[in-house]
């Protein structure tokens, strides 16, 4: 996203980072970051479930309109598969692990954010939980034993969520940027599950196929969704600089969240060196050892399981 925006980590004024799965209870993961890209500048994380980029994208927009800052990255960044239990099929088969940033400037042309809704409902954050490894159930071995140090969901009661407030947040965040859903040039919505985003597209009136979906590639990726999609609208010619989105999420909290955006950015296209190729290669054999690895682990454990049933 630096690149692409012909930044430099000294010209940061502000790196703000979306996740709910960071590397260590602390340091916050947005100073690990800082310190990888060999910035000087302030840092933190936001932690509002898989919402939590749009979160940060408007904390992000504030601090540039006020004056404060004129330069921000938002990083929205997932593991979700530490966190996934492999015995539970309603789950494991949801999520993926993935990352995607934008770059905030300040600039004299209408750009950014034109309009935004942020939301809450508490009443409902045992529907997508976590139970166990925090400071109300340290970890232990009954946690573990429990298996609640894994994602628990209630796919019903999410799915009944997001099919409400979804629509209606898209709605109010266009009124309030004096737009209608004809305005839109693209949609991007948090990639969670392909019916809802057709609930929403008919609540709204418009054709499914102004909703971009990658979810068929990467699954759920929580916060890191949105700025996923974004990137590979971009590279599919889905979207250029220029346009009005409309972003929409929900997530873990329960939350939401919706935006209208006006897309700036270069037009040039930007060449992908032999350092960045090499960079992807060796992520890819990464990934591809990890996904062995987690396969073998869950051959051992059926192995074991009938093992124990048969008492071989």
């Amino acid at each position: 996203a630096m690149k692409v925006a012909g930044v430099k980590p000294r010209d940061l004024d502000m790196i703000i980072v979306a996740t709910s799965t960071p590397d260590y209870l602390l340091p916050p993961v947005s100073s690990q970051i800082q310190d990888m890209l060999g910035a000087k500048c302030g840092a933190f994380t936001v932690v509002a479930g898989c919402t939590g980029w749009l979160y940060a994208l408007a904390v992000g927009q504030q601090f540039i309109e006020t004056g404060a800052y004129d330069t921000i990255v938002v990083i929205g960044a997932e593991e979700v598969s530490h966190a996934i239990d492999w015995t539970d099929r309603t789950t494991c088969v949801l999520f993926g692990d993935g990352a995607g940033a934008v770059v905030l400037q300040a600039s004299e042309t209408p750009t950014g954010i034109l309009a935004f809704e942020l939301g809450s409902d508490g009443s409902g954050y045992k529907h997508l939980i976590v139970p166990g490894g925090g400071a109300i159930k340290p970890m232990s071995h009954e946690v573990i034993d429990n298996r609640e140090n894994y994602i628990r969901m209630n796919g019903r009661e999410i799915f009944k969520f997001a099919a409400r407030v979804l629509g209606r947040s898209l709605r109010r965040v266009l009124t309030e940027a004096g737009m209608s859903a004809e305005d839109i040039d693209l949609f991007i919505p948090h990639q969670a599950n392909h019916r809802i985003t057709e609930a929403a597209a008919r609540l709204m009136h418009v054709p499914e196929d102004r909703f971009y979906m990658n979810i068929q590639r990467y699954g759920n990726t929580s916060a890191a969704s949105i700025p996923i999609a974004l990137c590979e609208a971009i590279e599919e010619g889905r979207c250029k600089p220029g346009d009005t989105l409309a972003f929409v999420a929900f997530g873990a909290g329960l939350t939401w969240g919706a935006a209208v955006v006006h897309l700036g950015g270069p037009n040039q296209d930007v060449a992908v060196s032999l350092a960045d190729e090499l960079f992807i290669l060796a992520r890819a054999k990464y990934l591809a050892r990890r996904t062995v690895g987690v396969v073998q682990g869950m051959a051992t454990d059926a192995l074991l399981a009938v093992s124990e049933r048969f008492k071989l």
